[in-house]
């Protein structure tokens, strides 16, 4: 059983994570604007999808091999704030594109394939992949035992919260389009602030260690 501080802090951490705009985000957000609110949720949908077969990678795969080894596990934690720092700058750097999501247009899909498409954007996500490989092994309890279990348990929260957060940027994009396109600086300072943010939480990640 997993402390509740554990849980806690995982669970603000994620959220702080997941409300930072990323490729999840930009991608939710062209089709609620171009498509409508229900493409949008169904992108939501398929990309949560995406996101437990990431969870099941690292808690079957990847996250054993890192909580053998503190060696392995300091490599990939700093390569992990290293490339959340990374896209932190492109963040900043690139802010106006949730902006140019409001000028975008696409073909009409089928809600099933609007789905697909999301579950292919979450499965490919490197913000997520990053951060389930790096922090995942950080907020489980070693002596409490079957540790995959554990893995799978904060992979559920983490998509659980992702589900709500993103589904609100997809009712939002729906239904605020006019009120976006009156001021794409909006969206730019959501993005610029979102990639000070993801800094902040690399730099933490850098300088945090295991939970045992």
């Amino acid at each position: 059983m997993l402390p509740t501080t554990h849980l806690l802090e995982f669970t603000v951490t994620s959220f702080v994570l997941i409300a930072i705009p990323g490729p999840s985000v930009l991608f939710t957000v062209s089709r609620a604007l171009t498509l409508g609110r229900l493409a949008g949720v169904a992108t939501v949908t398929g990309n949560a999808a995406g996101l437990l077969l990431q969870v099941a990678a690292v808690a079957f795969g990847l996250g054993p091999v890192v909580e053998r080894s503190v060696t392995i596990f300091t490599v990939i934690k700093l390569a992990g704030a290293a490339y959340l720092v990374f896209l932190g700058v492109q963040a900043i750097r690139h802010r106006r594109s949730l902006a140019a999501a409001l000028g975008m247009r696409t073909e009409r899909k089928s809600i099933a394939r609007i789905a697909l498409d999301g579950a292919l954007v979450g499965v490919a996500n490197p913000k997520v992949i990053v951060f389930l490989a790096a922090m995942l092994p950080q907020f489980v309890d070693r002596q409490a035992g079957d540790v995959p279990a554990q893995m799978l348990l904060l992979g559920a929260i983490f998509a659980g919260i992702a589900v709500i957060s993103d589904s609100g940027w997809a009712l939002v994009a729906g239904s605020a389009r006019a009120w976006l396109a009156r001021s794409p600086r909006r969206l730019e300072l959501i993005g610029g602030t979102g990639g000070l943010v993801m800094i902040g939480i690399g730099a933490r990640l850098a300088l945090t260690g295991r939970k045992d």
